[in-house]
Protein backbone atom coordinates (compact mmCIF):
# COMPACT_ATOMS: atom_id res chain seq x y z
CA UNK A 1 0.00 0.00 0.00
CA UNK A 2 1.42 3.37 -0.94
CA UNK A 3 1.95 5.85 1.73
CA UNK A 4 -0.18 9.20 1.04
CA UNK A 5 1.44 12.40 0.74
CA UNK A 6 -1.28 14.69 2.02
CA UNK A 7 -1.70 14.65 5.50
CA UNK A 8 -5.32 15.11 7.10
CA UNK A 9 -6.68 18.01 7.17
CA UNK A 10 -4.61 19.41 4.09
CA UNK A 11 -5.76 20.81 0.89
CA UNK A 12 -3.09 20.70 -2.23
CA UNK A 13 -2.17 23.64 -3.83
CA UNK A 14 0.34 24.75 -7.15
CA UNK A 15 0.88 28.16 -5.73
CA UNK A 16 2.82 29.28 -2.61
CA UNK A 17 1.66 31.37 -0.48
CA UNK A 18 3.12 34.41 1.05
CA UNK A 19 2.28 34.19 4.93
CA UNK A 20 4.32 36.04 7.88
CA UNK A 21 3.53 38.12 10.69
CA UNK A 22 4.84 41.67 10.96
CA UNK A 23 6.47 43.63 8.19
CA UNK A 24 9.90 41.83 6.13
CA UNK A 25 12.78 42.64 7.56
CA UNK A 26 15.57 44.62 5.37
CA UNK A 27 18.54 42.30 5.02
CA UNK A 28 21.43 43.87 4.43
CA UNK A 29 23.83 40.95 3.20
CA UNK A 30 26.54 43.00 4.07
CA UNK A 31 26.03 42.97 7.80
CA UNK A 32 24.03 38.92 7.55
CA UNK A 33 25.15 37.07 10.05
CA UNK A 34 24.53 33.46 10.91
CA UNK A 35 25.73 32.68 14.90
CA UNK A 36 25.29 29.09 16.96
CA UNK A 37 25.51 29.21 20.43
CA UNK A 38 24.32 27.91 23.31
CA UNK A 39 25.05 24.40 24.51
CA UNK A 40 27.84 23.91 21.97
CA UNK A 41 31.85 23.05 21.99
CA UNK A 42 32.50 25.68 19.23
CA UNK A 43 30.46 28.67 18.91
CA UNK A 44 30.34 30.02 15.82
CA UNK A 45 29.72 33.03 13.44
CA UNK A 46 29.36 33.46 9.61
CA UNK A 47 29.27 36.04 7.35
CA UNK A 48 27.41 35.64 4.21
CA UNK A 49 30.18 35.55 1.96
CA UNK A 50 31.71 32.49 4.42
CA UNK A 51 27.88 30.94 4.75
CA UNK A 52 27.49 30.53 1.41
CA UNK A 53 31.02 29.12 0.34
CA UNK A 54 29.72 25.99 3.32
CA UNK A 55 29.00 22.70 1.57
CA UNK A 56 25.26 22.71 -0.12
CA UNK A 57 22.51 20.41 -0.98
CA UNK A 58 19.14 19.96 -2.75
CA UNK A 59 16.12 18.52 -1.00
CA UNK A 60 12.35 17.76 -2.57
CA UNK A 61 10.16 17.73 -0.05
CA UNK A 62 6.48 18.58 -0.01
CA UNK A 63 5.49 21.93 2.22
CA UNK A 64 2.58 21.99 4.66
CA UNK A 65 1.18 24.55 6.53
CA UNK A 66 -0.77 25.00 9.63
CA UNK A 67 -3.53 26.83 7.80
CA UNK A 68 -4.25 23.80 5.95
CA UNK A 69 -2.46 23.98 2.13
CA UNK A 70 -0.14 21.52 1.24
CA UNK A 71 2.42 22.40 -1.75
CA UNK A 72 4.34 19.08 -3.03
CA UNK A 73 7.95 18.77 -5.13
CA UNK A 74 9.36 21.90 -4.09
CA UNK A 75 13.04 21.75 -4.68
CA UNK A 76 15.00 23.75 -2.02
CA UNK A 77 19.05 24.28 -2.11
CA UNK A 78 21.52 25.31 0.77
CA UNK A 79 23.67 24.35 3.52
CA UNK A 80 22.68 21.40 5.08
CA UNK A 81 21.70 21.50 9.21
CA UNK A 82 23.85 18.19 9.75
CA UNK A 83 26.94 20.25 8.28
CA UNK A 84 26.15 23.23 10.66
CA UNK A 85 25.39 21.16 14.03
CA UNK A 86 28.82 18.92 12.81
CA UNK A 87 30.58 22.29 12.92
CA UNK A 88 29.47 23.35 16.51
CA UNK A 89 29.45 20.14 18.73
CA UNK A 90 27.01 20.18 20.45
CA UNK A 91 27.10 19.47 24.25
CA UNK A 92 25.96 16.06 25.89
CA UNK A 93 22.19 17.07 26.90
CA UNK A 94 21.66 19.20 24.48
CA UNK A 95 18.53 17.88 22.89
CA UNK A 96 16.75 20.98 22.01
CA UNK A 97 17.38 24.18 19.54
CA UNK A 98 16.06 27.82 19.25
CA UNK A 99 16.22 29.31 15.47
CA UNK A 100 16.39 32.89 15.64
CA UNK A 101 15.40 35.05 13.09
CA UNK A 102 15.53 38.28 11.73
CA UNK A 103 12.92 40.57 12.87
CA UNK A 104 12.82 38.84 15.81
CA UNK A 105 10.73 35.80 15.03
CA UNK A 106 12.08 32.61 17.24
CA UNK A 107 10.95 29.09 16.82
CA UNK A 108 12.13 25.93 19.10
CA UNK A 109 12.70 22.35 17.74
CA UNK A 110 14.00 19.10 19.12
CA UNK A 111 17.22 18.13 18.39
CA UNK A 112 16.79 15.04 16.78
CA UNK A 113 14.04 16.82 14.23
CA UNK A 114 16.68 19.38 13.14
CA UNK A 115 19.30 16.10 12.50
CA UNK A 116 17.50 14.42 9.88
CA UNK A 117 18.88 14.60 6.42
CA UNK A 118 16.37 16.12 4.40
CA UNK A 119 16.69 19.49 7.10
CA UNK A 120 18.51 22.36 5.41
CA UNK A 121 19.16 26.22 5.19
CA UNK A 122 18.44 27.18 2.17
CA UNK A 123 19.12 29.53 0.05
CA UNK A 124 17.06 28.74 -3.23
CA UNK A 125 13.08 27.63 -3.91
CA UNK A 126 12.47 25.77 -7.33
CA UNK A 127 15.90 27.17 -8.66
CA UNK A 128 15.59 30.70 -7.76
CA UNK A 129 16.65 32.88 -5.01
CA UNK A 130 14.29 32.85 -1.98
CA UNK A 131 12.67 36.13 -2.42
CA UNK A 132 12.34 37.81 1.02
CA UNK A 133 8.27 37.02 1.16
CA UNK A 134 9.24 33.62 1.04
CA UNK A 135 12.32 33.87 3.65
CA UNK A 136 15.07 34.91 1.83
CA UNK A 137 18.20 35.08 1.41
CA UNK A 138 17.94 32.28 4.08
CA UNK A 139 15.45 30.28 5.37
CA UNK A 140 15.01 26.55 7.69
CA UNK A 141 13.56 23.85 5.82
CA UNK A 142 11.69 21.11 8.14
CA UNK A 143 9.86 19.15 5.62
CA UNK A 144 8.61 17.14 8.43
CA UNK A 145 7.12 19.33 10.61
CA UNK A 146 4.25 22.13 9.63
CA UNK A 147 5.90 24.96 7.86
CA UNK A 148 5.79 27.55 10.44
CA UNK A 149 8.78 25.57 11.88
CA UNK A 150 10.72 25.92 8.63
CA UNK A 151 12.09 29.88 9.90
CA UNK A 152 12.06 32.58 7.29
CA UNK A 153 14.90 35.15 7.37
CA UNK A 154 17.24 32.54 9.95
CA UNK A 155 20.10 34.35 11.88
CA UNK A 156 21.53 31.71 14.11
CA UNK A 157 20.35 28.42 16.54
CA UNK A 158 20.74 28.40 20.19
CA UNK A 159 21.01 24.77 21.36
CA UNK A 160 19.68 23.83 24.87
CA UNK A 161 19.33 21.10 27.34
CA UNK A 162 15.62 22.10 28.12
CA UNK A 163 12.41 23.02 25.56
CA UNK A 164 11.36 26.58 25.37
CA UNK A 165 8.60 27.99 23.04
CA UNK A 166 9.36 29.86 19.81
CA UNK A 167 7.28 32.97 18.91
CA UNK A 168 3.96 30.78 17.69
CA UNK A 169 4.37 28.23 20.37
CA UNK A 170 4.18 30.90 22.92
CA UNK A 171 0.71 32.20 20.80
CA UNK A 172 -1.09 28.90 21.03
CA UNK A 173 0.65 26.55 18.84
CA UNK A 174 1.50 23.20 19.01
CA UNK A 175 5.16 22.75 20.51
CA UNK A 176 6.37 20.27 17.81
CA UNK A 177 4.08 20.47 14.73
CA UNK A 178 3.65 17.34 13.13
CA UNK A 179 1.22 17.52 10.36
CA UNK A 180 0.53 13.87 10.17
CA UNK A 181 -0.48 13.90 13.69
CA UNK A 182 -2.51 17.35 13.31
CA UNK A 183 -0.17 19.09 16.08
CA UNK A 184 -1.88 22.70 14.62
CA UNK A 185 -2.63 24.15 18.47
CA UNK A 186 -2.29 23.27 21.97
CA UNK A 187 -3.18 24.87 25.34
CA UNK A 188 -0.84 27.75 26.22
CA UNK A 189 2.25 26.85 28.15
Amino acid sequence: METPRLPPGQTLTEKWPVLYYGGIPRIDLAKWAFAVEGEVESPVRWTWDEWTALPRKSVRCDVHCVTAWSRFDNVFEGVPASEVIARARPREGAAFVMVHSYGDYTTNLRLDDLMQDDVLFAFTHDGRPLTPEHGGPCRLVVPRLYFWKSAKWVRGLEFMRGERPGFWEQNGYHIRGDPWKEERYSDPW
